[in-house]
């Protein structure tokens, strides 16, 4: 979890013990008027529990303080805003996030990608991002719309073909390995990625696992434009716009870029993949 992320949930926290003991109640006296654990009051007022816009209206009503409840939901609206948790994001589907990131991506010029666990979504087959959709349906628990999911991310595939867009992506051999679908699915996944090197618009680099790295693969990550890095991880997404964010992210994907192969070489690498697959 990010420290500013956490700072700001502790200040949160602190905010609501404030407004609990001006209420003249203790954490039990609150938890027994909401119908909560007395664990869940502590962990919230501790920052070790993220609220959710209703936890905060019940609170601030709870204490008896109606009106604090639009400043507490704009606390959390502020750092919400940069961590989007997936609990929430997903709440509606897959869909919805992935129109998101469309809209993102529409008004970006040149984006760079980093994946060192699956094939970037921007190049997935949609049988491919079949499997991975239902395996985060799985883990997340989310509605199950994998379906339109899908089509809404091979819809933003379309801007690959777009002039004046420009998409540099670098993955990790690994992602090339990972059978998260069937050996078929994964065998039509590479032979889409030997047809997208050559495409003007895409710089497609592969790091190879016998390739030196100045740093370890991580999370991955997306640079659009300079001015906004989206980062997955398996509990958030976090979208920064900070200055020096954006810096580190681009040294990092700099640095990562530069162990890549690009042309014939990325094709190499590709076929060696393809052919551990035997027949696919």
């Amino acid at each position: 979890m990010s420290t500013d992320f956490q700072h700001a949930r502790t200040a949160l926290g602190l905010r609501l013990r404030e407004l609990r003991a001006g209420g003249g109640l203790t954490g039990r006296q609150l938890a027994d008027r909401l119908g909560w654990t007395q664990s869940k009051v502590s962990k919230l007022e501790t920052g070790r529990q993220t609220a959710t816009h209703d936890d905060l209206k019940a609170w601030a009503e709870g204490v008896g303080q109606p009106g604090a409840a639009a400043e507490l939901s704009a606390r959390l609206r502020a750092f919400e805003s940069g961590t989007r948790s997936w609990r929430r994001q997903l709440a509606a589907g897959h869909k919805p996030v992935q129109d998101t990131l469309t809209a993102e991506h529409d008004r970006s010029t040149v984006m760079r990608a980093w994946e060192g666990a699956m094939v970037a979504g921007m190049l997935q087959t949609p049988d491919y991002a079949r499997h991975v959709f239902s395996a985060f349906v799985d883990l997340h628990r989310s509605p199950r719309d994998v379906e339109e999911a899908v089509r809404a991310r091979v819809q933003r595939q379309e801007s690959l073909y777009r002039p004046g867009r420009k998409y540099h992506i670098v993955m990790w051999e690994s992602a090339l390995r990972g059978l998260i679908c069937p050996p078929a699915v994964m065998a039509a996944q590479l032979d889409r990625l030997s047809g997208v090197i050559g495409l003007d618009t895409v710089s497609l680099g592969i790091v190879p696992f016998e390739a030196s790295l100045t740093l370890p693969p991580a999370n991955g990550f997306w640079i659009h434009d300079d001015r906004l890095v989206v980062v997955e991880d398996w509990h958030a997404e976090l979208w920064l716009d900070q200055p020096d964010n954006v810096a580190l992210y681009r040294r990092v994907w700099d640095t990562l870029a530069g162990s890549a192969v690009y042309g014939a070489d990325a094709h190499r690498v590709i076929a060696r993949c393809r052919r551990a697959l035997g027949d696919g």
